[in-house]
Order: C-alpha cells, then structure tokens, then sequence
C-alpha cells in the first residue's frame, strides 16, 4: 500500500519502519537526521504533507497536539489539498475527542474516509510492533485500517464511532497518570521512612499493589533513569485534554486535577522532556521544601 506518514518522533518512527518493514511504499513528512533511516531503508522524503499525500491510499499522523493536527491536515499545503477520493486518513495522536470529530466531518466531505486510533505503550511498544490501539471511525474504516494496525500493534480494539478512540486514549492516559503518581508517592513514602524503595517495590509487586507501572516506572525511579519513554510535557497535554472534557461534561476529576497540576509542576522545574517517571523528582523536590 501507499503510505503518507506524517510524524517521525520517538514513536513514529519505530511504527514507520515496521511498515516499511512490510513492504508498504512509504513517503515521509518531517524528515529530520533522526530518521533520516527511514529514507535509506526505502521511504520517500516529502517536502510538505500535501506532497506525502498526493498518491497515498492511506494517510497515517503521528503527532504532538491537536493544533499540530489540525495543521498538517488543513494548513497551507496540508493533506486535504491532495488527498485523493476514498483515501484513509487515520489519526494515530493523541489529541482532542472533540477536534477529532471536526476534523473527520472535514475530511469525509471532502471524500475521505477518517479513523482516530491513538496508541498506547510507550517507546517500548513502538519499537516491538506491540502498541495497544483504540480506534474510532466506521466499520469499514476500521476494517481497511486494521492490517496498519497488525503491523504496529498487538491488542487492536474497535471503540466506536469517530472521536471514540480518542476518549478511550483520554481515558488511558488518566489511569496511567494516576498510577504513576502513585508509585511515586508510594517509593518517596518508602524512602523518607527509611526502607530500602528497591525492596519495596519487590515486596509489593507480590500482592495487590502489582501492575506494570509500578513493575516499569517504579524500576526507572528507583534507578533514576528518565530517558523518554513518553515525555512529562505530552503527559501533561494529556492530562488537559481529561480536564477540558471533564469541564464539557460538566463532571469533576479530582484526582486527575491533582496529578495534572503535579505535572505542571515538573515541567516547571524543567522536567518536560524528561519519562513521566521523573514525577517522582517533583514530589521529592515537595518532600524536602
């Protein structure tokens, strides 16, 4: 198949050679010296995504925030200018449910077909084909999508209509949100009493207490090894797209604010760049103040 793919960070483009990788013909916006791998291994560099899209059956986004979304998509050389009728768009962000559906009323009037399917799993899953993926849209978008998503994914999961599949990844984001700052209240609880947090966590990854934050994100604070991963500052636009729904919705996330302010925090510390693990930083900065 011909593939637009657009976004070439951390995970875009471990999931951009695993198409590559599978014989897809790719052309690739937003090339920079980091992926400039991707173009020795066969992949087109695009001057604009108007040009990535031109002959593409499918379009695949991988970007940072809406904005940057709406950009690529509607900008001036965008890829609905070129887009070719009953080409597939599919929106592998993380970014507002409520843009998306915007978004795909766009793109579906002007003869294309839209998926949202954001991802989780971090860098890890990127690079080992074994994304989660939630997706929104039609059927038979999904349908056409789903053997993308085989190539970069395991768990594959239709959610709903259009938008569905960023709600899904709002919803994700707070859990993991939550459960980071969890352990790093829990391990910086651990420390400031006196116990080893190392055979804390050992101990508490036999009981109740157990998940895959604590048993990867617990590692990486007790090593303090913040390398992204999935930066504090994407965490944190996450965290805000939770709050403006909330607020649409007219419901109250307490602890979701709390987390969220904790990560504001960490960014101000100059933190952003950093795994979302180094929250642990923040609350320790907190401990010691």
């Amino acid at each position: 198949m011909r593939i637009a793919f657009i976004g070439l960070g951390v995970m875009g483009r471990p999931m951009a050679g695993h198409l590559l990788a599978a014989g897809h013909e790719l052309s690739l916006h937003r090339v920079k010296e980091a992926s400039r791998f991707l173009v020795e291994a066969g992949g087109r560099a695009a001057d604009s995504a108007a040009d990535a899209a031109r002959d593409a059956e499918a379009v695949i986004l991988m970007l940072p925030d809406t904005p940057d979304v709406e950009t690529v998509l509607f900008g001036g050389n965008g890829v609905a200018s070129a887009l070719r009728p009953g080409a597939l768009v599919v929106d592998m962000s993380s970014i507002s449910p409520i843009a998306t559906k915007g978004f795909a009323e766009r793109i579906e009037a002007g003869g294309g077909v839209y998926v949202d399917a954001p991802v989780s799993g971090g860098e890890v899953g990127a690079r080992n084909a074994a994304l989660t993926i939630m997706a929104g849209g039609s059927e038979a978008g999904f349908a056409r999508a789903r053997p993308l998503f085989e190539q970069m994914g395991k768990t594959i999961t239709h959610v709903g209509g259009v938008g569905d599949g960023q709600t899904a990844k709002v919803a994700n984001q707070i859990i993991v949100g939550l459960n980071i700052a969890a352990v790093a209240e829990a391990l910086t609880f651990a420390r400031a009493a006196g116990a080893d947090p190392a055979k804390v966590r050992e101990a508490l990854m036999g009981g109740f207490a157990a998940s895959r934050v604590l048993e990867l994100h617990g590692e990486r604070m007790i090593r303090e090894t913040f390398d992204p991963g999935f930066r504090i500052r994407l965490h944190r636009k996450d965290m805000g797209l939770a709050m403006d729904g909330a607020r649409a919705l007219d419901i109250v996330l307490p602890n979701t604010a709390s987390t969220a302010q904790l990560m504001t925090e960490a960014v101000e510390r100059g933190d952003g760049d950093k795994d979302h693990s180094a929250l642990i930083r923040t609350l320790q900065a907190l401990a010691a103040s």
